[in-house]
């Protein structure tokens, strides 16, 4: 739990810093006064770029703009390789392993974990497992959080030991699945396990990269004092093997006289309110209220034209809940696009193209956590000067997911959920009247078939069939003062298991929530995406 809600109140709280600026401006230090500059350079940009009726999304004559080097915000589309070198292989190499040898000392001498009490007899062992397939690997039986949520904070850790070596999203990706491969090996003296290197691998890359998309929007080289002090310190605190990459390479003490790194647009909405459960699902407000607190992270502008790469565009929430048991990460979900192109119909912006999928629900009525890919389609319609209509639609293939048949116990130490694969589509459509109010509504699809149903768990035995999965959540926020709403949700989920030779299974949970929201858009970029 630790290693999510830390993080994600800190992505917050960094909010509140100067926002990261990309521009032609450059310090000059014959000029003196470092910091006032900084200022005079921002004040442009805001001037420059300041639209919260979102005419600013697009190029002022012509929808095909030179962005080889900068987006339309004068933001670098790439880190400046000059002052981002890329390091040789064996650097990032050494330092997964590393990663793994200190985890195993961790784990064996100070956790006392059986699992890490690796040697010469083990290795023998493990090596001889074949391929994660064959008959030497299995699916193990850790509970659902172990399995979906904390091994992608593993592979982000090996993600980014590349990706801050000056490597690529595509060049840092087989570092994760080495790095998990021995891990598995080397690591741990059991059978080693397909699932903790599915997870770790493809969550792990999708983590990384949002970590690092948000370290840079963060960091500034040209800065100095106190504001550069804290740049380093949340940018660690994001990714701190970034952070640690940063002392070795010289570049935390490092001053230029340009930005260096690329940034998007990042907005942040901060909820808190209370979040009730009912035990009637057809009554509302029938059950137990507890405090939620949430964060959704919107980064990068689509309906820009301009050259697509992975995570230039990526959409995270995370929903946690107080006072329900060991279930406080109720859900996250997200997804970043890997390649895609920009349209325009009339008045209608169009950006099309592959996205990569992540979801994971720990809920009262089911356990469920998707790696999806597949094509998505986002729209934005004016309808006046000052009211839009935003809609996006997904539909992806689901390789790998965890999917439980119902209702599952709090305490549970075992698997009490089946491995799976499927297919899942997904409706997100928002219309912003002005800056008085907003009305959206979220559909999201699962059709999960189970391929796996061995466990300790003999409930789960035998249990091998499809969840078909609905979740319907309409939204609506009034805002209050400034960026601040105040906000009303409905979630209903409706999870229906089916198994040959067995009756069909139905089960409905609704919850509701209030909120308040407070909405932080970055003030450079405004008016870019609702």
């Amino acid at each position: 739990m630790k290693q999510i809600a830390i993080p994600l109140l800190l992505m917050f709280l960094s909010a509140g810093l100067y926002a990261q600026i990309s521009n032609a401006d450059t310090i000059l230090p014959a000029k003196g006064n470092i910091e006032q500059q900084l200022k005079d350079i921002r004040k442009r940009q805001i001037l420059l770029h300041a639209d919260s009726t979102g005419n600013g999304n697009v190029p002022k004559k012509t929808h095909l703009i030179d962005s080889t080097k900068k987006n339309r915000y004068n933001d670098l589309l790439d880190d400046d390789p000059e002052y981002n070198k890329k390091y040789p292989v064996w650097k990032p190499f050494l330092q997964v392993v590393g990663m793994n040898v200190v985890l195993n000392i961790v784990d064996r001498s100070v956790l006392n974990m059986e699992f890490a009490k690796v040697d010469f007899y083990t290795w023998r062992r493990t090596t001889r497992a074949g391929f994660p397939w064959g008959t030497g690997w299995e699916w193990d039986q850790d509970r659902f959080g172990n399995n979906f949520l904390s091994h992608p904070m593993t592979g982000n850790f090996y993600f980014n030991a590349a990706r801050s070596n000056g490597y690529t999203f595509w060049q840092s990706a087989p570092f994760v699945l080495a790095g998990s491969y021995m891990w598995k090996i080397f690591g741990e003296n059991g059978k080693p396990e397909r699932e903790d290197l599915i997870n770790t691998t493809f969550d792990g890359i999708a983590l990384g990269e949002v970590l690092y998309r948000l370290s840079s929007n963060i960091l500034d080289d040209r800065s100095v004092g106190r504001e550069r002090v804290l740049r380093e310190i949340f940018a660690g605190i994001i990714d701190p093997v970034r952070g640690f990459n940063r002392l070795l390479q010289g570049k935390t003490f490092r001053r230029t006289n340009k930005e260096v790194y690329q940034t998007e647009p990042l907005n942040i909405t901060f909820f808190a309110g209370i979040h009730s459960v009912n035990n009637d699902s057809y009554k509302l407000l029938s059950g137990h209220n507890d405090e939620m607190l949430n964060v959704q992270l919107d980064y990068g502008n689509p309906f820009e034209v301009r050259p697509r790469k992975p995570y230039d565009l990526f959409r995270f929430r995370a929903e946690l809940n107080f006072g329900v048991g060991r279930k406080i990460v109720d859900n996250l979900t997200g997804y970043g696009i890997l390649f895609g192109k920009n349209a325009r119909l009339g008045k209608l912006d169009i950006l099309f193209g592959g996205f990569q999928y992540y979801d994971y629900f720990d809920t009262k009525a089911f356990e469920l956590s998707t790696i999806g890919f597949g094509g998505g389609l986002f729209t934005k319609l004016p309808l006046s000067k000052t009211t839009n209509l935003y809609t996006n639609f997904h539909l992806g293939l689901v390789p790998f997911a965890g999917s439980s048949v119902g209702p599952v116990s709090d305490t549970s130490q075992f698997r009490d959920y089946r491995f799976a694969y499927g297919m899942e589509g997904k409706i997100e459509t928002s219309l912003t009247i002005a800056k008085f109010a907003t009305v959206s509504m979220l559909y999201y699809y699962y059709l999960i078939h189970a391929f796996d149903n061995t466990g300790k768990n003999e409930s789960l035995n035998g249990t091998l069939g499809t969840n078909i999965i609905n979740m319907l959540k309409p939204r609506i926020s009034i805002r209050l003062y400034k960026d601040l709403s105040i906000g009303l949700e409905h979630n209903l989920y409706f999870n229906n298991h089916s198994q040959r030779s067995y009756q069909t299974l139905h089960y409905l949970q609704t919850e509701q929530r209030i909120f308040l929201m407070f909405y932080w858009e970055d003030p450079q970029r405004k008016g870019h995406y609702n």
